[in-house]
């Protein structure tokens, strides 16, 4: 039996297979139903999870082709979704030590204040929040922000290397017991223990420090999604998770010692940063039954819907344009998530896809398929971890409660049988769980 173990987080996102929650037993009102995201984080608690995480979009996800009238833009069931940042401290008050990590972009926010949010729901979960640091794809977000597009893509980059800089460097601006809060002597905090950052850049000005004391983890996770050069860099320099589309095995492998060697060179323990490939586990009580299941959620993606939700990834074709039964043709380079955009081309070139068998595809989330009995997917999961090509994975349900319900209940127990993932939690923080770097 390995004597590696892996690392395992819930992301769940009210609509990342767009057929799913059609399904009767689903729940799709898990958009903006508290209840709902408190019963899942209750179940990733049960099954002894690293985190749960939640992706954000600041604006209705629509392609040109919706705004010039197509009905379906509505039916997207990615448009409705709180603000992850607000489902944080909820989420804290319902679990004990689950990590909580939610996506908020560099892109739209200011550094000053979401490094004290993300301080603050530190405090308020006793150590166990992350940051997914992302830089914005969607046109539609730019347009809510005063502009009419984004940024180039490497000068959000640009902008996000110096955004993280400010956030870690405030997160830096208290030591460990400065704040004695002493009555006989009348000392609050120790001022030697405090430090402005007087950080001034192409970007930010920004003079701190933060309104409270060193956090419980001293800095809350960081989580990182980005496969181009500039993404991989940004990744390798700041992040403790790296979350990764990768679909195949020696890919992701490469994709992995890629991450470590750069992070190496930049002074860091390679061993301390994590690579997740994201996985959608569709689960049977056989292979048949699950292969069943998923032609069945498939089925129940509108074709409209699935060619709009490809849209914003296609370089400015039109696919309408073209046979939608033919290939899938060359994508120019694009604004966007340039990650999503070689996912799209890579299927639909491997499996030799039409454009509508692509979309269909896509639609139902961007992330590897396992389909099976449970144990046939830990076989996967286990092959994965033992060839090097991960640390572990996101795991991201097709739709709620089912697709949690099979994988905390069903896929986890087969793999902590297996002794490759934790039976019970040993550590008190996030930082515990994942076994990244530790600041004190």
């Amino acid at each position: 039996m390995t004597t590696k173990t892996m690392s395992l987080a819930l992301f769940l996102f009210p609509g990342q297979h767009l057929g799913a929650w059609r399904l009767p037993d689903a729940i799709p009102e898990v958009d903006v139903g508290i209840e709902h995201y408190v019963r899942a984080a209750k179940l990733a608690e049960e099954a002894k999870l690293d985190a749960i995480f939640f992706e954000d979009q600041a604006a209705v996800p629509r392609s040109n082709d919706i705004m010039k009238g197509d009905t379906y833009g509505a039916a997207n069931p990615r448009s409705i979704h709180f603000d992850p940042m607000m489902l944080l401290p909820a989420l804290a008050m319902a679990t004990k030590h689950l990590g909580l990590a939610a996506t908020s972009t560099a892109s739209f926010n200011e550094p000053y204040n979401l490094a004290r949010r993300f301080a603050s729901i530190d405090f308020i979960s006793n150590g166990r929040v992350g940051w997914n640091l992302v830089t914005s794809f969607n046109e539609s977000e730019a347009q809510n922000f005063g502009l009419d597009a984004h940024l180039g893509h490497a000068e959000r980059y640009e902008r996000a290397s110096e955004f993280i800089d400010v956030v870690t460097g405030l997160w830096d601006s208290w030591d460990e017991g400065a704040v004695i809060r002493d009555k006989e002597s009348g000392v609050y905090f120790d001022v030697d223990k405090m430090h402005f950052l007087r950080h001034e850049g192409k970007f930010f000005k920004v003079r701190g420090p933060l309104t409270m004391g060193r956090s419980p983890q001293g800095r809350p996770v960081i989580f990182q999604a980005g496969s181009s050069e500039p993404g991989r860099e940004l990744a390798a320099r700041t992040a403790d998770v790296v979350f990764t589309l990768q679909t195949d095995m020696a890919a992701s492998r490469a994709f992995r010692e890629d991450i470590r060697q750069r992070a190496a060179r930049f002074g860091r323990d390679p061993d301390k940063i994590k690579v997740l490939p994201g996985i959608t586990p569709i689960v049977g009580k056989t292979d048949e039954e699950a292969q069943a299941f998923r032609e069945r959620m498939r089925d129940l993606i509108p074709e409209e819907l699935a060619i709009t939700h490809l849209m914003p990834h296609s370089g400015g074709l039109n696919f309408r344009d073209y046979d939608l039964d033919g290939p899938m043709p060359d994508l120019p380079e694009t604004n966007a998530g340039k990650s999503h955009r070689d996912a799209i081309v890579n299927l639909a070139r491997r499996e030799n896809l039409s454009i509508l068998q692509t979309a269909r595809r896509f639609a139902e989330g961007s992330y590897m398929k396992m389909v099976g009995a449970p144990a046939t997917i830990a076989n996967t999961m286990q092959e994965w971890l033992e060839n090097d090509a991960c640390d572990g994975f996101l795991a991201v349900p097709t739709h709620f409660p089912q697709g949690v319900e099979d994988f905390t209940r069903l896929v986890v127990p087969e793999l902590q049988q297996r002794g490759i993932f934790r039976k019970e939690y040993t550590g008190q923080h996030l930082r515990d769980h994942l076994g990244v770097e530790k600041y004190s």
